[in-house]
């Protein structure tokens, strides 16, 4: 299935995408740096780090939560009005495997971009010492575009 193509209606969204990750705190506490950025795309990349994990040595659920959560909110923000900011209404994790690896890759998808609402998909990647990859989580978030508020940044 070939991925969908989207026209973003910020010509400049990529560099609004990288100044608004580089104000999220969230994202530097665990490591997550930007990968790759397109249109209704964006792939984080998130070093294995012992504070992240869980009694078993995975990268806690919460934490690729965290990340997977990003990936999808920024795909979203990818295509939305440069004066728009952007908030998770809702997210399901399903956790498929243990999370162990020496890094992750994290990508968001537009499934249907909106006015108001868009959904997104997000799938998480553990990558082993040889660059081999392993399917651990999926994510399915619904985001809102919100305007008009000084205290929601774009």
């Amino acid at each position: 299935m070939e991925p969908l193509r989207f026209e973003p209606k910020d010509p400049h969204f990529e560099a609004r995408v990288r100044a608004s990750f580089a104000r999220q705190a969230a994202m530097a506490t665990i490591g997550a740096q930007l990968h790759a950025i397109e249109p209704g795309r964006v792939t984080l990349l998130l070093p294995y780090a012992t504070a992240l994990t869980q009694q078993h040595g995975f990268i806690h659920a919460g934490m690729l939560a965290t990340a997977l959560d990003s990936a999808c909110g920024y795909a979203g923000s990818t295509l939305m009005p440069a004066e728009a900011g952007v908030l998770t209404i809702e997210f399901k994790i399903n956790l498929l495997a243990p999370a162990q690896g020496l890094r992750f890759r994290l990508c968001g998808e537009v499934v249907k971009p909106g006015r108001t609402v868009t959904v997104t998909e997000g799938r998480a990647w553990a990558i082993d010492a040889q660059g081999g990859e392993k399917l651990v989580a999926t994510m399915g978030a619904t985001l809102m575009a919100v305007t008009g508020r000084d205290n929601i940044l774009h």
